[in-house]
Formats: C-alpha cells, sequence, structure tokens
C-alpha cells in the first residue's frame, strides 16, 4: 500500500507554525532589537550602544547583585529543604502520606499575585509575622521597608512556593531507586544520616542538577516577588534583572535597552548552567 511521506508533517505543520510565531521569532525579532534604539519616532541600528550602556548603569549592577545575592542563598536552601522533605514523605513508616505531599505541593499551584498578597499582608508592619514577635517580646522588624529584610522576605517567600515543586521531582526519582542499596547499606551497620548522605544523595545527584537548573533559570528570571511585595524597593534593594528589564520595557518604552538586559540575563543562564554542568555532572 503506497503511503503519502508528506502526510505527518502535514499533521505537525501547525504546531510548527505556532512555534515559529510565538517563539522562534521573538527570539530573533528580540535579538535584533537589542541592537537598536528609538530615535525620531523609530527603531534605528545603533550597534552595540545599548550592550556598552549598561556597563554604566548603577541599577543594571544593583538588580544583577541582588539577582545573584538571592541565587545564592535561596536555591541551596530551598533544594537541601526539598531533598530532605521527599526523603521524609518516602518513609514507609510515615502515615498519611498523600495529605502531606498534597500539602506541601500547594504552593506550587497557588496564584503568584494571590501568595504575593498573603505575603504583603503577613510581612507588613503590623501583620501577622510582627504580631508573633510581639509576643516573645521581639520588636517590630519592617520587612518590606528595611533593605536586609526586603531580601530575607523575598527568598522565604519563593522558599515557600517553590520547594514543593522541587519536592515532588525528589519524590518521584526516589520511587525509582533499588531497594538492595539500601539493604546493603543496612548490613554494612550504615544509620539513616549515612545512608542520606552516601546512597541516596549520590544516586540522585542527575535530578538534583536538574532542579538546580531549572531553578537557576527561574531566579535569573525573577519577577512576580519583588514587584508585587516591594516593586524592587526600598532603595532598589531587591531590584532584580526581571524586574529592570519590565521596567526598562513597559515603563519607559525602552524595549531596544530591555531586549540587550534580557540576552545578558540568557548569556548568564548559558554560562550558570555550562558550570553546573561541568562541576557536578557525570564526568563519566
Amino acid at each position: 500500500m503506497k503511503t503519502n511521506k508528506s502526510l505527518p508533517y502535514l499533521f505537525i505543520a501547525p504546531a510548527l507554525l505556532l512555534f515559529a510565531l510565538f517563539t522562534i521569532y521573538p527570539i530573533f525579532s528580540s535579538f535584533v532589537l537589542s541592537f537598536q534604539s528609538m530615535e525620531g519616532g523609530k527603531y534605528v541600528f545603533t550597534g552595540l550602544s545599548n550592550y556598552t550602556r549598561l556597563l554604566g548603569d548603577d541599577i543594571f549592577w544593583k538588580a544583577l547583585g541582588n539577582t545573584g545575592i538571592i541565587l545564592i542563598v535561596q536555591v541551596p536552601v530551598m533544594i537541601l529543604l526539598a531533598l530532605v522533605l521527599a526523603n521524609a514523605l518516602n518513609s514507609q513508616l510515615l502515615r498519611l502520606k498523600g495529605f502531606f505531599r498534597v500539602s506541601f505541593f500547594l504552593p506550587a499551584v497557588t496564584s503568584l499575585v494571590a501568595y504575593s498578597i498573603l505575603f504583603s499582608i503577613i510581612l507588613q508592619d503590623e501583620g501577622i509575622m510582627n504580631t508573633i514577635l510581639g509576643f516573645f517580646g521581639i520588636d517590630a522588624i519592617q520587612w518590606l521597608g528595611d533593605p536586609f529584610w526586603a531580601k530575607v522576605s523575598i527568598i522565604v517567600a519563593m522558599t515557600w512556593r517553590w520547594t514543593g515543586y522541587n519536592m515532588v521531582i525528589f519524590l518521584a526519582a526516589l520511587q525509582s531507586l533499588s531497594h538492595e542499596v539500601y539493604e546493603a547499606a543496612d548490613l554494612d551497620g550504615a544509620n539513616r544520616i549515612q545512608k542520606f548522605f552516601h546512597v541516596t544523595v549520590p544516586q540522585l545527584k542527575p535530578v538534583i542538577l536538574f532542579a538546580t537548573i531549572l531553578s537557576t533559570i527561574g531566579t535569573l528570571q525573577l519577577f512576580d516577588e519583588p514587584f508585587n511585595l516591594t516593586k524592587g524597593g526600598p532603595a532598589d534593594s531587591t531590584m532584580t534583572l526581571g524586574l529592570y528589564i519590565y521596567q526598562n520595557g513597559f515603563k519607559y518604552f525602552d524595549f531596544g535597552y530591555a531586549s540587550a538586559i534580557a540576552y545578558v540575563v540568557v548569556l548568564l543562564v548559558g554560562i550558570l548552567t555550562f558550570f553546573q554542568f561541568k562541576f557536578t555532572g557525570d564526568k563519566s
């Protein structure tokens, strides 16, 4: 029976067309735009001017530093918490595992805006957190008004939302591990902590790398939390690269400069991913 070899391509053509229209075209269009600036009501080619402008932009460097601090602190803490929770919820001795798994994962499916508003209510000057601190005789903290505590608030909010997401990834990987390795560790007299660090973690290395890369990309694109909680303040202490891109593009309508910042983020993602594979990937 003779078949039409072009028929499969006909079926996937709509998906490819939509992908090209809404993904490939914007990527190349924004890349070209990063070399242009608005002059006289139209965009003109200005070479590397947008990229050289970054070198003297204090707010850009502030946003880069803030994003780096959040990345260095929040991602390792979140990955470790997710790993510990996944290991605990994988225990055969734990009852109501379904309830606890859903409870920890629930923040991941909560609306970004909704949970940001929730945290803004909790962390305001007369909010729940300061009320609790008051019971212990601790002075109220300006969670969203102090540069240090504003960063802490962003980190806590992100950790609350995304720990459960990574926990589910680790939990799925844990359930696929062989029990024979743990039985061998029991025969060697290993305790729970030793089995966790010397048996569980090494076997989850590829999954940990995967979750770390996803978390790194997400943090470099961080926007919702600082936008909804602090608007980048106080004094740009929570300004992130994602928020700075938004401000330049949709507040100042400087889309060329915003595109240049976006491609700096792409470059950072590529560099950090390379080093994560280089130093933590499989060297065999």
